[in-house]
């Protein structure tokens, strides 16, 4: 089974090794046909902190490297 991968933007950068990315989402409502907008925030490891707040970056599913951290940082 191939891994997902995500496009979003880095909303913190505080912590050692590790980002926070925004990702977007858009569907069309079923009821209301109407655009809907929905973030997620996902926690990605980042092993050389070359990443900032506001980069737009692409993460990948990996195995869970802490309590929070399933994602890995592949490419800016």
């Amino acid at each position: 089974m191939p891994k997902r991968i995500l496009q979003g933007t880095v909303t913190s950068d505080k912590n050692n090794q590790t980002i926070t990315v925004s990702v977007e989402r858009r569907f069309t409502h079923p009821v209301l046909k109407k655009t809907i907008r929905k973030s997620k925030k996902y926690r990605a490891h980042d092993a050389a902190n070359q990443f900032k707040t506001g980069d737009i970056v692409r993460i990948e599913e990996c195995a869970p490297i802490s309590k929070t951290k399933r994602w890995t940082v592949v490419t800016a």
